[in-house]
């Protein structure tokens, strides 16, 4: 007898999920993606996932002189990785559109909407750096019935997702939460590919993963089960599931957490994981930590040593909030304390946090005098329920009006000339209408 890898059992279960599965292992086709995930300015990396085994390639052109195509490598998909492809286009220019199309097996893929990226623009010692838009949410929960507790149904709205494609970002920023493990899937390397595959075939996600850089950090739902900690014994495989099904910028260390960084335009993006070191919320001795040591100092050290106009730290838990609930950090007062006071000292400037995790949004302020300004700007839920009781929490940094406790979503501007750049933000309803707009003015150094 030939034994059946965990890998090929939670492939299959997705394909018989799916309508003709005999017929689409005899001709593969995309069952979830394109996505493009990292762009940098001298390549990009582009995800998909086929319905069985595939040689996959990505022709592509700019989108001002489509006489000139350029071919990725051909890369092999295969049943041991879930069918999931990382294509890598190398023959890109900064600040340029292209448009591509997917070929799997020499067959060009239709697909019902634009396929598309952006490589970050070349403006320095050039031009004051140009305007982009980010767009972020978190906690996207999607429903299976046969796995989802009784009741209610948790998520819904999904057409947030085309919502959010209708705003043309850049970049989608995931603030974790992005799948969410059920019991059948925490225990198990076969159950968490099995949970990926399944949201990932999101109709109305398709066009958003195909036009825009999507980069994440995760939380506790996709690390594992709810409030996680650094005890998890399945972090391994979380880790392999979440490089498997995002094409993120390389990892600050190599085998622990999901930490890193990117940058677009004149801004510094830093990706925090506050799940691999985390200490237990509940535990008594001690030293308690979100961060841990080592990601603590990596992150301080880039942030002095940014010259980026804006810092944004992402990270799956709220930071500023004062309120001791639930998972802020201020759970975690030492920790809390210490970041702000090394960012105080360092004499940091223009620091925003961007965060998830709470099913509502807010937006905050923390200022010690003109010395020290930070904001955090809180964005949740995409699609999961919202937090409606959000509004008795006594957070006193919530600056008024922005409060949000519905599923919605959030875009920021970067614009303005060099020394008067501002971030205009605003927040969306599921259906695209805006709930609010805010703009926060750079600090002079």
């Amino acid at each position: 007898m030939v034994a059946v890898s965990p890998m090929v059992i939670a492939l299959i279960t997705v394909m018989l999920a799916l309508p003709s599965a005999a017929s689409m292992a005899d001709n593969p086709t995309v069952v979830a993606g394109p996505m493009v995930g990292y762009a940098d300015m001298r390549q990009v990396r582009l995800w998909l996932q086929t319905t069985a085994p595939a040689q996959v390639a990505i022709r592509y052109a700019d989108t001002s002189d489509t006489t000139r195509w350029y071919w990725t490598q051909a890369v092999e998909t295969s049943l041991r990785t879930a069918c999931v492809a990382h294509v890598i286009a190398d023959s890109v220019e900064p600040g340029v559109i292209y448009r591509y199309d997917v070929y799997l097996d020499g067959r060009r893929v239709e697909r019902p909407y634009p396929l598309l990226f952006r490589t970050p623009p070349l403006w320095q010692w050039r031009t004051d750096p140009p305007a982009f838009r980010i767009a972020l949410g978190s906690c996207a929960y999607i429903n299976e019935s046969a796995y989802d507790r009784p009741g209610k149904p948790y998520g819904g709205d999904y057409h947030i997702f085309r919502a959010i494609a209708a705003t043309q970002p850049d970049v989608m920023l995931w603030l974790g939460d992005n799948v969410y493990f059920r019991e059948p899937d925490w225990g198990s390397w076969t159950g968490m590919v099995r949970r990926y595959s399944h949201d990932r075939t999101t109709a109305e996600l398709q066009p958003l993963l195909a036009s825009c850089s999507n980069i994440a950090i995760w939380d506790d739902h996709d690390y594992g089960p709810n409030d996680s900690d650094r005890g998890f014994v399945g972090k391994h495989n979380a880790r392999r599931a979440f490089e498997l099904f995002w094409a993120n910028p390389p990892a600050a260390f190599e085998t622990e957490g999901i930490t890193t960084a990117f940058s677009w335009g004149d801004c510094d993006f830093f990706l925090l994981d506050d799940r691999w070191w985390r200490s237990p919320n509940r535990r008594k001795t001690g030293e308690r930590t979100i961060l841990g040591a080592e990601q603590f100092e990596w992150l301080v050290d880039n942030l002095a040593a940014s010259n980026a106009t804006f810092k944004f730290v992402c990270i799956g838990g709220q930071v500023l909030n004062p309120v001791a609930r639930f998972e802020t950090m201020a759970t975690y007062p030492d920790e809390r304390r210490r970041l702000i006071e090394a960012i105080r000292k360092e004499g940091i400037k223009n620091v925003v946090f961007v965060t998830g995790d709470r099913h509502h949004t807010e937006l905050m302020q923390y200022a010690e005098g003109d010395s020290l300004v930070l904001y955090e700007l809180t964005v949740s839920p995409l699609t999961s329920s919202a937090n409606t009781a959000a509004a008795s929490e006594p957070n006193s940094l919530r600056m008024d009006g922005t409060l949000v406790t519905e599923r919605n979503f959030a875009t920021i501007d970067v614009e303005g000339p060099r020394r008067e750049r501002r971030l205009r933000i605003r927040v969306y309803r599921s259906d695209g209408s805006i709930v609010w707009e805010r703009t926060i003015p750079v600090q002079q150094r």
